[in-house]
């Protein structure tokens, strides 16, 4: 049995009428009949009662008719998943972000991303902004989250949001009521990105401090952003982290005083190659972009 066995059963099965299917199938009449025949002899069972008068399905027949069309519909439906794959919609699609990212935002992204590409298997990797930006060169991220600047021309760099600063303590052991009393915290034990790890980041940090007159004294250093916080709860220091986790934090024992006063913010940034024009990139930063301005 051959597909267009299957076909050529389909139009007489529409048309009633031989003549009227061979003209639709573009063949002539006794081919049709004879394909007919062939199919009917492989299955062994009469799909049609004809005669001069008329053309009918059996109860083999339209049982089989019915059948056939569901074939089919699943045969266009394994064709439109071929396609996907070969336009890299389906496939893998690797994301990374930066630790001060909240992770609601990023099961935000992937509940929307798996709407649209059902098929797509997602990859996500918390990395800092250095490793992101060498990762995206060498093709081994599709996207990137990262705390600009970006210095590379292999590299496409959209601003998503501009973020500022905020001091983290533990209420219990820290007591500071407003943003003029940052001063006071000279003496305090700080907790800090690693330099190596974020090196812009790290500068910025330093850079605030100044502005409230005094370097900070860094005793403890993380990679991670919510290792910061869990440090600070701990007491083994206070720290200055975005503000965008600050407010996403809603431990009691966790206090944050806003940096207003300073003008100085740090730019969130999606990275992507250049040469990368795919629908499930443009999807991924539209979202994040519209995100931004809910």
């Amino acid at each position: 049995m051959e597909l267009r066995h299957l076909k050529y059963f389909l139009a007489v099965a529409e048309e009633l009428n031989f003549t009227k299917a061979a003209e639709k199938l573009f063949i002539s009449q006794p081919p049709l009949s004879r394909q007919i025949i062939e199919l009917e002899e492989e299955i062994q069972a009469r799909l049609f009662n004809r005669n001069n008068k008329k053309v009918e399905l059996t109860e083999a027949g339209k049982y089989f008719e019915k059948e056939v069309r569901v074939l089919f519909q699943n045969l266009e439906h394994i064709t439109a998943k071929t396609k996907k794959i070969a336009e890299n919609i389906s496939g893998e699609f690797r994301i990374a972000y930066i630790s001060s990212i909240y992770s609601s935002v990023i099961s935000e992204l992937i509940k929307h991303l798996k709407e649209q590409f059902p098929y797509v298997n997602f990859k996500l990797f918390e990395i800092s902004t250095t490793k992101q930006i060498s990762a995206l060169e060498q093709g081994k991220i599709d996207l990137g989250i990262i705390r600009s600047p970006v210095k590379s021309p292999k590299i496409k760099s959209q601003l998503w949001f501009q973020d500022g600063f905020s001091v983290v303590y533990n209420r219990n052991l820290i007591q500071i009521n407003s943003e003029k009393e940052v001063p006071n915290l000279k003496d305090e034990t700080f907790v800090f990105f690693n330099k190596d790890y974020a090196p812009h980041y790290h500068e910025v940090l330093l850079e605030l401090c100044a502005f409230y007159g005094f370097t900070p004294k860094v005793v403890h250093e993380s990679n991670n952003i919510n290792s910061i916080v869990q440090l600070v709860k701990n007491g083994l220091g206070i720290s200055i982290v975005p503000s965008n986790i600050a407010k996403n934090n809603h431990d009691s024992e966790i206090g944050f005083i806003e940096l207003k006063k300073v003008n100085l913010f740090t730019d969130v940034s999606l990275i992507t190659s250049k040469e990368d024009d795919s629908e499930i990139t443009r999807a991924a930063v539209d979202f994040l972009l519209h995100f931004s301005k809910k």
